[in-house]
Formats: C-alpha cells, sequence, structure tokens
C-alpha cells in the first residue's frame, strides 16, 4: 500500500477521551496517550484495544466550530461505480475511514451499522469507508462475519482518501455537514451509536433524523469513545 507506506501514518486507539474535532483543535489535554498500532501492521486486531471513559460532555464546545471546506473525494461502491463525496449533499454524513486488520475500526464496526440503522435516511447517512486493498473481496465476508446489515460497502483500496484528508491514522471519523463541509473529526474508536452521541447526532439533523433508515447508493458526525 504505497500511499500508506508514504505517509508512515498510524492506527490510532483511544486510550481516554482525548477527542480531535474541529479542524485545527488540540487533543484534551487531559487525556492518556493514545495506543498506536502501525498501519500495515500484520494481526493489528489481535492487539488489545483499552475502554474509555464516556467524551459526551466534551462534545457540546464542538457545536459553534466553524465549517472546513472538504477536498474532492471519490470512492467506489461493491460494484464498482465511482461515487463522490459531493453526492451526499444535503445529508449529515458520517464518514468513517476503516480497514478490516484494524482492531480499534473493528471493535466499533457494530456501532456504526447500528447507528445507520437507527438514523440514516434522508438527513443522515454513514459512509464507512474501507481502505482495504482486497476491496470488496475484504470487506463483504467482514460484513457477513459481523452481522453489519446496514452499511453500504464503500471501498477506496488505494488509500487516496488518506492523502486527500491528511489522516495521521484509523479509525478517524468526520462529520460533514448536508453542504459537504468538515465540522469536525475523531480519531479513535467510539461507541456511536450510544445515547450520548445519537442525542448529539440529532442536534445536526434539525428534525431528529430516521426518515427512511435505509443506505443510498446514488446518493449517500461524538460521542462516548470507547475500544
Amino acid at each position: 500500500m504505497r500511499t500508506l507506506a508514504a505517509v508512515a501514518t498510524v492506527c490510532v486507539c483511544m486510550a481516554g477521551a482525548g477527542l480531535w474535532w474541529s479542524a485545527g483543535a488540540a487533543p484534551n489535554p487531559g487525556a492518556t496517550a493514545p495506543e498506536v498500532v502501525r498501519l500495515g501492521a500484520p494481526d493489528a486486531g489481535s492487539l488489545p484495544t483499552p475502554v474509555a471513559s464516556t467524551g459526551a460532555d466534551k462534545l457540546e464546545k464542538f457545536k459553534g466550530a466553524e465549517p472546513k471546506p472538504m477536498p474532492p473525494l471519490s470512492f467506489v461502491d461493491a460494484e464498482g461505480r465511482r461515487i463522490d463525496l459531493a453526492d451526499f449533499k444535503d445529508r449529515v454524513i458520517l464518514l468513517n475511514l476503516w480497514a478490516t486488520w484494524c482492531g480499534p475500526c473493528v471493535k466499533e464496526m457494530p456501532s456504526l451499522d447500528r447507528l445507520q440503522a437507527q438514523l440514516g435516511g434522508d438527513a443522515f447517512q454513514v459512509v464507512a469507508l474501507s481502505l482495504d486493498r482486497g476491496g470488496r473481496t475484504a470487506v463483504e465476508p467482514f460484513y457477513k462475519k459481523t452481522g453489519v446489515q446496514s452499511l453500504t460497502v464503500f471501498l477506496d483500496p488505494g488509500s487516496e482518501s488518506m492523502k486527500a484528508l491528511s489522516l495521521r491514522g484509523l479509525p478517524t471519523t468526520v462529520l460533514v455537514d448536508p453542504e459537504g463541509r468538515e465540522l469536525g473529526r475523531v480519531e479513535g474508536a467510539v461507541e456511536w451509536d450510544s445515547p450520548e452521541v445519537v442525542a448529539f447526532l440529532r442536534q445536526f439533523l434539525g428534525h431528529g433524523g430516521n426518515r427512511g433508515g435505509g443506505p443510498a447508493r446514488d446518493r449517500g458526525g461524538v460521542m462516548k469513545t470507547g475500544g
């Protein structure tokens, strides 16, 4: 994976309530330094994932964050069709970058699936973007094995999004507003369907979300942190 090796980025697992939310925001000074696993490390999923305390109370200060322009971002779906991030305009998007070999990513995937089932629809969608080199052949068996049902398969086998978004590690999740602007990002695993997270996200949806629930292929963000 040339891009990953070139940027020498790391896979981050939250070991405390250290949230990076809003462009340029510094980590919570009281947070424990996160455990780091290098991208591409063999058997990364076998590494222990510490459980962090709830960080939902720290989210309120980010509600007024200034939106930041997002770079153009393209990827493909399971059928190989090109998807542009701009295709999700008019929805709040939770863009999660992950890989099947990343332990913290695997840990949070079921909660992302439940979040999509609960809030997904005309106003909100989880876009779980896999950076696995194997693409569909890596992701579809993983979804089946773990019982993921509500997330659409989105693929970036060339890891172009890592460079475009200047990511430091995985998992990283970016909250994007209906105008396609970044509202903030968080590095590390999160319990996405916790009541605190859902309540926080609903504030961005206006009407409370859940208008339809299913993922869309043509169109198409915390938080309780956890391992």
